[in-house]
């Protein structure tokens, strides 16, 4: 049924390029000479260079296993930008553990070298004692 189909869209392709190439050769009789001829050299180039019908695969045996020509390059191909997100998501990971570590560091170092001990800010009075500063500053 596949190549009754194929058969018959390529009949109706052809049966078009016909009466495309017809209308187009129909007008050019009213046309000054040199136009007509540049429109038939544009004609005959195009037919050249129209596209030949696709060729099916070539199946290659090798080994016990059956290959469509390199289809090796083909799941390369296929493969190549899974790998390069992959790369890609664990280089943002990495970066960004990075970035917390030294976030971290930073609170630290200020902890450290603040005048207060650091067991002051886990003192309940101490929290109640900055807030109402706040509330006392505004």
């Amino acid at each position: 049924m596949t190549t009754s189909l194929s058969t018959s869209g390529e009949a109706l392709e052809a049966q078009f390029g016909r009466r495309v190439a017809a209308r187009l050769s129909g007008g050019t009789h009213a046309l000054p000479h040199d136009i007509g001829e540049r429109l038939r050299v544009a004609r005959t180039q195009a037919l050249a260079r129209r596209r030949l019908p696709a060729r099916a695969p070539v199946v290659v045996a090798s080994g016990g296993t059956a290959t469509l020509g390199n289809v090796w390059w083909t799941r390369l191909g296929a493969v190549l930008p899974l790998v390069a997100l992959v790369a890609g998501l664990i280089t943002i990971s990495a970066w960004q553990e990075d970035q917390r570590a030294s976030e971290l560091a930073e609170v630290d170092s200020a902890l450290l070298t603040d005048d207060l001990p650091p067991a002051a800010y886990t003192d309940p009075g101490f929290a109640q004692f900055l807030k109402s500063e706040a509330t006392s500053n505004r």
